[in-house]
């Protein structure tokens, strides 16, 4: 088993999932503007199981989507990190950048300082060539996140293979930033 990738920014504080996360995981999950451009609301059981795959991938890869705290309290923000999706997407294989925060704590650029230090554990400590990241094209404080970390929209939207025909949270745009790039924007 390789060696779990824990770190801290500033502010926060990049985990391994512990017991302590999952039910204030679970009450995020189940906020309806926190899911808003998710086709649904994650029920406890679909965020226990999602939790179970976090922990499998630090278990085989030391690293995955973290639990964020924040540095001062040790309060549960959400998380953010990387992960390789499940489901098989037109760009797969891959590994995306995410992240998913309790409504009280937007607007203060975590997500932005936490995403920003997992692109430099995936470049600089693990070597990854590329990370993409991907929402719903109506996303757009996502997609801010998503600029305001290097990454770059590539135009190659898609249809969301997990979201129902229809829907108007289908169709998702592509962002990447690749190792090359992401070295240049740190000199």
């Amino acid at each position: 088993m390789p060696a779990i990738i824990e770190f801290e920014t500033e502010r926060l504080r990049l985990v391994a999932w512990q017991e302590r996360h999952i039910a204030p995981f679970i009450t995020l999950n189940a906020d309806l503007e926190v899911m808003r451009y998710f086709p649904a609301r994650a029920t406890e059981a679909q965020t226990r199981a999602t939790v179970t795959a976090w922990r499998t991938q630090f278990e085989e890869r030391g690293w995955s989507n973290w639990a964020v705290e924040l540095k001062g309290s040790g309060e549960f923000i959400g998380f953010v990190g990387l992960s390789v999706p499940r489901r098989q997407l037109p760009f797969s294989p891959c590994v995306e950048v995410g992240w998913r925060l309790a409504r009280r704590f937007w607007g203060k650029g975590y997500a932005t300082e936490g995403a920003k230090a997992s692109l430099s554990v995936g470049f600089g400590q693990l070597g990854i060539a590329e990370i993409v990241s991907f929402t719903s094209l109506t996303n757009l404080p996502s997609r801010a996140v998503m600029e305001r970390i290097g990454m770059r929209n590539t135009g190659r939207d898609f249809d969301h293979p997990g979201i129902p025909e229809g829907s108007p949270l289908r169709r998702h745009c592509l962002y990447v930033i690749s190792h090359a790039e992401w070295s240049r924007g740190e000199a």
